[in-house]
């Protein structure tokens, strides 16, 4: 068993070398879960007991270890703020529960293996992979930074067809070619030479050709419509863990509009300012925000620019008599709702709201909230809540008074395609990004959040103007290119003319289609293992 743990770790070392921010190393993901699938060949066809617990096992320690090398930064942002244990256990969800998960998931493939034809056991296997992926963002614990498809953000030019597929076009596509690839090389390990080994290579040819080639012509060919409109990002670089101690909200504001004026045009249309860029001491009442000092500074900053808005981030709170949620808090006789919000700010007497909905697990939500709500006393006496932030639930497009539509996507949001692409089904013509990444500090977490705001530009062929409050600020154009960026922990702000876009992609038309597809196999799979295997027929029974 030795030398299949040593397997598993080969492929945790390749999908590590594979996953984002190294540049262009995503092509070995096509060959990363090989060793692992020889593994667990090894194990199938060996002398050994309790062979679906050693599948399990092997399989646990390539995920665990490939998922922990790629989010480390997760336990390094929150030790910042969070006492060490409450960081560990946090910090376990992502780096345990999704090698747990991938690790049923080849357990049931063993399962189905003892009883079905090869081939329909990996059929069996690709199906219930994107089933477990797709269910893991749709959960309270859901956290789907590791979806395979994901691992091609940095190699974008060969992820083109994600505006048919969504990035679990992708993972359908890493897990064939591991496959075809697997069987391969077992056949040369066996010495099984034959004519259908070489209409295998041809196969393994083909379904790596079509889609890079393709892809790659798509990339050269793509030409976006013509319709600019001038934007203005900025990353105003407020340390977050020092940021009530340091600076007062009213001079974050005013650093946020001195960053904005050094690079503005007359034509600005969009000025877009990070994750809770505009703030006040416990937060602002969204009821009363235009009586707020912040919101006329922002009027006033907005004078000297026709048709310009700001659409920023805020922490805002809304009152309410009656307790409408989980995570109201009694409050002064009433209850209370904190958000997470962005806000969009024009010259007329017009706000638009959004709640951000999809919250950290353990950091802004209580995951099973409902299921916990018998504990509610027992937080409240300890001063916490068995919610976190209220959310909206759906997304809402923000609209210009000359009726540019723009989608308001908050930090942990971008990495959820489908969310992103109501988005744009609903109206959105660009896509902006506000989120927080210093929390994270100088790790690769910061990386893989741009590089992935790169997949949803492709998905939807619409431009991200991203913007961070500590790095890393961006625009991304519809090819999925970063046009420009900011360096890392520096004060800045960026000015581009992008191209809005109107039209609809096959993805953003459709979503998940493959996912559909994957869930049915899942269970016809389930089917194929619950149902007993007929014997054939003996002579005595005809």
């Amino acid at each position: 068993m030795k030398h299949n743990y040593l397997l598993a770790l080969l492929s945790a070392f390749i999908l590590w070398l594979g996953w984002p921010p190294i540049p262009y190393s995503s092509i070995l993901l096509l060959i990363g879960f090989v060793p692992l699938l020889v593994a667990i060949e090894n194990i199938i066809r060996g002398n050994y007991e309790n062979k679906g617990r050693k599948i399990f096992l092997v399989s646990f320690v390539t995920g665990v270890t490939w998922n922990t090398a790629s989010i480390y930064w997760v336990f390094n942002a929150m030790n910042a703020f969070l006492p060490s244990w409450v960081s560990i256990l946090i910090a376990l969800i992502p780096f345990t529960l999704a090698p747990l998960l991938m690790s049923i998931v080849l357990r049931l493939y063993y399962s189905l293996r003892k009883k079905r034809h090869i081939a329909i056991s990996f059929i069996g296997l690709i199906s219930m992979w994107i089933t477990y992926e797709y269910l893991h963002q749709y959960w309270d614990l859901a956290f789907p930074w590791m979806t395979l498809g994901n691992g091609f953000a940095n190699f974008h030019e060969l992820a083109q067809w994600y505006s048919f597929t969504g990035v679990y076009g992708g993972t359908a596509w890493i897990w064939i070619v591991n496959v075809l690839v697997f069987l391969a090389y077992w056949q040369y390990k066996e010495k099984v030479y034959s004519f259908s080994q070489k209409k295998l290579l041809a196969g393994i040819g083909l379904v790596i050709i079509f889609p890079v080639l393709s892809s790659l012509i798509t990339y050269t060919s793509y030409v976006e419509h013509i319709n600019p409109s001038e934007v203005v990002v900025v990353q105003p670089n407020i340390d977050p863990y020092g940021k009530f101690g340091s600076i007062s909200p009213q001079e974050q504001l005013e650093e946020l509009i001195t960053l904005s004026t050094s690079v503005a045009k007359p034509n600005t249309e969009f000025f877009i300012w990070p994750e809770t860029a505009i703030s006040g001491q416990g937060g602002i009442n969204e009821a009363e925000f235009r009586d707020h000092g912040a919101y006329q500074r922002v009027i006033h900053f907005l004078d000297q620019f026709h048709n310009g808005n700001v659409l920023s981030g805020i922490e805002s709170y809304g009152l309410f008599i009656e307790q409408l949620t989980m995570t109201a808090r009694p409050f002064a006789g009433q209850y209370v709702e904190s958000y997470n919000a962005a806000v969009l700010i024009d010259d007329s007497s017009k706000l638009q709201f959004y709640h951000k909905s999809k919250l950290v697990p353990g950091v802004e939500q209580m995951p099973f909230g409902k299921a916990l709500a018998f504990m509610k006393p027992l937080f409240a006496h300890f001063g916490g809540t068995t919610g976190g932030y209220g959310s909206d639930d759906a997304p809402s497009v923000f609209y210009s008074q000359s009726g540019i539509g723009i989608a308001p996507v908050i930090c942990y949001e971008s990495i959820w395609g489908d969310y992103v692409s109501q988005y744009v089904k609903d109206g959105a013509q660009l896509i902006a990004v506000i989120t927080n990444d210093g929390w994270w500090k100088n790790t690769s977490g910061k990386d893989q959040h741009l590089a992935y705001a790169k997949l949803r530009a492709i998905e939807n062929r619409r431009w991200v103007a991203r913007s961070a409050n500590t790095g890393i600020s961006a625009f991304i154009n519809q090819r999925g290119d970063i046009v420009q960026k900011t360096e890392w922990w520096v004060p800045a702000a960026l000015a581009q003319e992008v191209n809005l876009n109107e039209e609809i992609t096959l993805y953003t038309q459709y979503g998940d289609l493959i996912v559909y597809i994957g869930i049915l196999g899942s269970l016809l799979a389930l089917l194929l293992i619950i149902i007993p295997q007929r014997k054939p027929l003996s002579n005595e029974d005809n």
